[in-house]
């Protein structure tokens, strides 16, 4: 079933020899956002560009094939450059509550879905969210319970850093009244008392999360290829997955030797063993003519603004004596970064709080001078900076690895948390540019939807889909629509050292393209949020046709 699935990904396109694409509104872009213009290129044997074009020129050689782009706009393939593969993929074998509205409904659709998988030991999902049900709180074990009593049940928040659990799964993790909190994690306990409530905050998680029964290798083969169809759907050519584990490689591994793997992926290790056993002494090399690397290494240094897990300098300002979740102290993240960056691997931070990005910069500024050469230093996400810190992100070509949709679906929630006086630093793109940084953009998916017209419009605008709030929240940080398809394009490419490779339409690198059926340098941000993909290629072939079905596969996980 899954050879004929992965099939699907083998749509036809031009064949490995000179191809002259012709006939299009081509945009060439670059990391600083200059814009060139063309109506063709050329690709050659290997994939790669060897002419553009103008309009009325030809190409300068014998040509195998021609094809008519039809007059149909012509960008390069959006590249996300934060993401976590096997985490959208699992998600379609898995529960999903990401579109719930309220607690009530979210039981309901747990409720059908454990009476039409009888057979699954667990039930397991993610996307919940309390902010988007409006309740003040986090939902219970005991509500769980009423409706699903038979099995564990585990299912992860929305940003991945709290899950929640029924009874049956805080028995499965041994988590009871006397567990203390582990580092970096919090136990939520029952008022008056020190019961487990039902939800364990980041390094809380892996108490229960351990006990559940990982996918078999036949279940990861499956999510990736859905991943692939998913990304490939909306243009998306290539990805940052931050987090690989070893077993997420083995399977990049096996759809690139069984010659499916079509997207590329710039992978960025779990943890420093994981990055060894992969890697071993540095960064591995392209395989498979570009598609596949292990680049370095992510590192948490906090948690999420969601789950009051961010780690701040201030008190949160609905939760009076949380100042959130240090992962890990100032020595150990200092230690791991010397020892990646001993062999050359990059390295990606997760920072969201404050005082989270401001011990990422400490740490960054006080190695720089150890570890000299092109490093790159990654700071993923950025939300909420200190305005004092902002310029220090223009210092050693830091990239500041930012997500838009983050700002238009965490707006409200982070006002309740820090109150509008502390939000000057927060998803400040324009400033990060004008201070020098180096901008690349993504979804986190599957924390947001893999959409990246999505995310241009919420970067030229700061407003949502329904065009909120009127003008935009906190205007002064939108950037140009140019600066914003090179944070999705050149500038995650040169994030994750794949400029000269992919990321541009210029001689010399792959053809990875997108074929739209609008101008998204043009027009507004709802007629952006409108513009569709009609077609994917990579290397000079087509992978994804709108006109052609790519239907997902459905199987349960660990049978």
């Amino acid at each position: 079933m899954f050879a004929g699935a992965a099939a699907l990904l083998a749509l036809p396109g031009a064949a490995l020899a000179d191809t002259w694409i012709d006939n299009v509104e081509g945009i060439s872009i670059d990391a600083e956002g200059r814009v060139d213009r063309f109506a063709g290129l050329v690709v050659d044997e290997q994939g790669r560009i060897s002419e553009l074009l103008d309009r009325g020129d030809r190409p300068t050689r014998e040509i195998d094939y021609r094809v008519d782009g039809e007059g149909r706009v012509m960008v390069p393939g959006f590249i996300d450059a934060h993401m976590h593969v096997m985490g959208l993929g699992l998600g379609t074998l898995t529960l999903d509550l990401s579109e719930t509205n309220t607690l009530e409904d979210a039981l309901v659709r747990i409720a059908t879905y454990a009476a039409a998988n009888p057979e699954r030991p667990w039930i397991i999902g993610r996307g919940w969210n309390q902010e988007r049900w409006g309740l003040d709180r986090f939902p219970t074990a005991a509500e769980l319970d009423a409706v699903v009593s038979d099995r564990p049940v585990w299912l992860e928040r929305v940003d991945g850093h709290a899950g929640w659990a029924n009874s049956l799964a805080l028995t499965a993790g041994n988590v009871v009244a006397a567990t203390p909190d582990p580092a970096g994690g919090r136990i939520e306990r029952r008022a008056g008392g020190r019961a487990p409530a039902g939800v364990l905050v980041d390094g809380a998680m892996s108490l229960v999360a351990d006990a559940v029964p990982p996918p078999l290798p036949e279940d990861r083969d499956l999510a990736l290829y859905n991943a692939q169809a998913i990304l490939l759907e909306n243009g998306v050519t290539a990805v940052a997955d931050m987090g690989t584990t070893i077993d997420d490689w083995m399977s990049f591994r096996r759809a690139g030797d069984a010659g499916w793997l079509r997207m590329r992926i710039m992978s960025y290790a779990d943890s420093v063993p994981s990055m060894l056993t992969i890697g071993g002494p540095g960064p591995t090399q392209w395989l498979y003519d570009d598609r596949l690397r292990l680049n370095g290494v992510k590192l948490y240094l906090d948690g999420a603004l969601g789950s009051r897990g961010a780690l701040l300098k201030a008190d949160y300002a609905d939760a009076r004596g949380n100042r959130g979740l240090a992962l890990m102290n100032g020595t150990q993240l200092r230690n791991l970064i010397s020892r990646a960056a001993l062999d050359d691997f990059q390295v990606a931070i997760h920072a969201i709080g404050d005082a989270a990005n401001a011990e990422a910069l400490d740490a960054i500024e006080e190695l720089s001078g150890d570890y000299g050469g092109d490093r790159r230093w990654r700071i993923e996400h950025a939300q909420v900076v200190d305005p004092a810190d902002l310029p220090r992100f223009g210092r050693h070509d830091i990239v500041a690895s930012m997500q838009p949709v983050h700002q238009t679906s965490d707006r409200t929630m982070a006002e309740a948390r820090l109150g509008e006086e502390r939000l000057a630093g927060a998803y400040a793109w324009r400033t990060m540019l004008q201070n020098g940084a180096h901008l690349a953009f993504g979804t986190d998916s599957p924390v947001e939807p893999v959409d990246p017209l999505a995310g241009l419009a919420a970067a030229i605008s700061r407003t949502d889909a329904a065009g909120e709030p009127f003008g935009g929240w906190h205007p002064e940080q939108t950037v140009t629509r140019e600066q914003a398809l090179a944070a999705y394009t050149a500038g995650a490419a040169w994030a994750g050292f794949a400029d000269g490779r992919f990321g541009r339409l210029v001689p010399g690198e792959r053809a990875d393209f997108v074929l739209l059926s609008a101008d998204p340098l043009n027009g507004s941000p709802e007629q952006l949020r409108q513009i569709r993909v009609l077609e994917t290629w990579i290397a000079g072939q087509r992978v994804y046709d709108s006109e052609i079905a790519s239907p997902l596969v459905d199987r349960p996980v660990g049978r």
